[in-house]
């Protein structure tokens, strides 16, 4: 009779991508995956759980709703050793968790008890963390709050983007399972307390939430530029009856003298000027969705 543990697996995204290669490498039996529907009016940037798994020959489902009875019952067939969420983007019910006869585990993108719940890495570039990392933990009935079993920490370096940074925290996540894995096979492990007190939840984030206000400081404009820079929505302003999305930017050391706050340009140069007199370099500008070079931006905007 085979020993191998066996696992029903709920993911989405990058993270869920290598999270499954890496329970496939360390000989876990993946009986079921159950993923999302990519959504159409979404820039799908990453890459697709379904279509990993047609490679690797495992069934894959899109429940709308996992807290369905058929999902349970069927996952009550299979009596997996254990339950894995690998960025799956809907909360799990408990009874569905008690279903894994040796505990169900959660890959959150954060270094718990910090930045639970959602979108956890633009979060954390928007207030200007200089880290942050991936987390294994139980899961529980409310997000983000079970024990924690191992993490994995990466910097956040002054000019990184969010979506640079989850780059890092997907090989975080595959690091972190990898080897906390053999501890969860053999039972041999020591969970630690996820001090909830010490942290903070974070709900979802809009397109409309990546709204320029000029007259933040420029350390917190440049930071919501990098939370929400391409592939997500970015950082937008409208000004002299235009519509303009940052795609690249940077801090700014030039002089901006007298000049009122938004968008100007000054020796050629793009500037967004913010309320402490200092500016962004705006590398790359869209104008009413194309891009506009800066020889035309004056022209267009009355930008001084």
């Amino acid at each position: 009779m085979s020993t191998q543990p066996t696992a029903v697996v709920f993911a989405y995204h990058n993270v869920g991508v290598r999270s499954i290669k890496t329970l496939l490498a360390r000989g876990i039996h993946i009986a079921l995956v159950v993923t999302h529907e990519d959504n159409p009016t979404e820039t799908i940037w990453f890459e697709s759980v379904a279509a990993l798994c047609q490679e690797h020959g495992i069934e894959s489902i899109t429940p709308a709703d996992p807290k369905s009875a058929d999902l349970a019952q069927r996952i009550a067939a299979i009596a997996p050793d254990f339950i894995f969420s690998f960025y799956y983007r809907h909360m799990l019910p408990t009874d569905l968790l008690a279903l894994a006869k040796r505990g169900a585990y959660n890959l959150h993108g954060s270094l718990l008890p910090k930045y639970r719940g959602r979108v956890p890495v633009n979060w954390a570039v928007l207030h200007g963390e200089t880290e942050t990392g991936a987390t294994l933990h139980e899961m529980a009935a409310k997000p983000d709050a079970g024990k924690i079993i191992a993490q994995t920490a990466v910097p956040i370096l002054p000019d990184d983007t969010a979506y640079e940074v989850f780059g890092k925290l997907t090989v975080a996540a595959e690091q972190t399972l990898w080897y906390a894995l053999p501890g969860l096979i053999s039972g041999e492990y020591k969970a630690l307390e996820n001090k909830l007190s010490e942290g903070s939840y974070f709900g979802g984030r809009k397109p409309e939430d990546g709204r320029i206000d000029w007259s933040q400081s420029a350390q917190q404009v440049y930071n919501l530029h990098r939370a929400v820079a391409p592939p997500y929505p970015g950082a937008f302003f409208e000004q002299s009856g235009h519509h303009f999305i940052i795609q690249k930017a940077r801090l700014s050391n030039l002089p901006t003298g007298n000049l009122p706050t938004g968008l100007h340009v000054v020796d050629n140069v793009a500037l967004g000027v913010c309320g402490d007199g200092k500016a962004l370099r705006i590398i790359e500008l869209h104008c009413d969705g194309k891009p506009i070079p800066v020889n035309e931006l004056k022209q267009l905007t009355g930008a001084a």
